[in-house]
This record gives structure tokens, sequence and C-alpha cells, in this order.
């Protein structure tokens, strides 16, 4: 008999994988788009087609695809054991899921603003918005690997944590930049 939740499993992982490369490709083209104006001056707008073009293939080839098969994957597996579907954990996650799946149709609506050359967010706001996706990564990742393991409290306690030096991080980075 084949083992359809296992190959269900690894096809999500892939998926998993492929997602988030493309958020976090797609928001850092974001921020090259954000600054081609500062740092391409005269060559700004063959830079912003340049970055519109490459946002335009990874947003409609590679992220949306993935985030749907991801999905569908997932689904399956849980149709095939329903049972997760009763355990704390797995209520945890799918949330974290709900939440990641609303950051990228945020990132859908940064990615019209920028194609329609009305983007409203600076360079600064990107990266930040960058890290989150490191953050539901970590998150969601830790949620699946310790399930019934992870102490609510300790568990809020290190991600805001984590998050607090992702966002330190990214300020510093601003820092030295602005210093070169």
């Amino acid at each position: 008999m084949i083992n359809w939740f296992g190959y269900f499993k690894a096809l999500h992982l892939i998926f998993m994988v492929s997602w988030f490369a493309g958020l976090f490709y797609m928001v850092r083209l974001f921020v090259y788009h954000a600054e081609s104006d500062l740092n391409h001056g005269i060559n700004s707008k063959a830079f912003r087609k340049q970055y519109l073009i490459m946002q335009k293939r990874l947003w409609k080839i590679i992220s949306w695809p993935a985030m749907i098969l991801t999905l569908v994957f997932g689904f399956l597996m849980l149709y095939l054991q329903p049972f997760y579907l009763s355990l704390p954990y797995m209520h945890l996650k799918l949330g974290f899921v709900l939440m990641l799946v609303l950051y990228h149709l945020s990132c859908h609506y940064i990615y019209l603003k920028q194609k329609n050359g009305s983007s409203i967010y600076s360079s600064f706001q990107l990266r930040v918005w960058n890290e989150l996706a490191t953050l539901f990564l970590v998150v969601i990742v830790f949620i699946i690997v310790l399930k019934n393991e992870l102490d609510g409290f300790y568990g809020t306690v290190g991600f805001l944590l984590f998050g607090i030096i992702l966002f330190i991080a990214v300020k510093l980075y601003k820092k030295i930049r602005k210093a070169n």
C-alpha cells in the first residue's frame, strides 16, 4: 500500500521551503526597488523596470504556486490523518499559517503598489517587514518540531525576544549603512 501521507508530507515541506524562499527574495526585491532612486540615479528607471520583471516572475511562477501547493498538501495530510486537528499544537500552527497567508497577501499588495509606481513604504520599513517572514519560519518550525513540549509562556517570551533581536539587527544594519 502506498504511504500517501509520507508523500504529501515530503511535498508539503518542499513547497514550504519554496514558499519561504519566494517570500524572502520578494521582500528583498521590494527593498531594492524602493532604493533604486537613491542608488542608481539616472539609471533608476531601468533598474525599477528590471526589478518589476523579476518580481512578476518570482511572484507568479514561484511564490503563489508554492503557497497554494503547501496549503494543498498540508490539507491533504489533515484529510488523511484528521486526528491531528484535535491536537492543540496543530491549532497553534494553523493559526500561524493563517497569519503567514495574510503576510503573503500583504506582500501581494506591496507588489501591486510598486508595480503601479505608488509604493508607500521606505526601504527600512521593508527590511523590517522582511524579518517578519523569518519570525514566522522560526515559530512554525518550533511548533512542529516541539509539538506539545513547547511551553506556552516560555515559547511566547522566546519568540518575542527573537523578534526584538531581529529588529535590533535591522536597526544596526541601517546605522552601519548610513555610516558607510
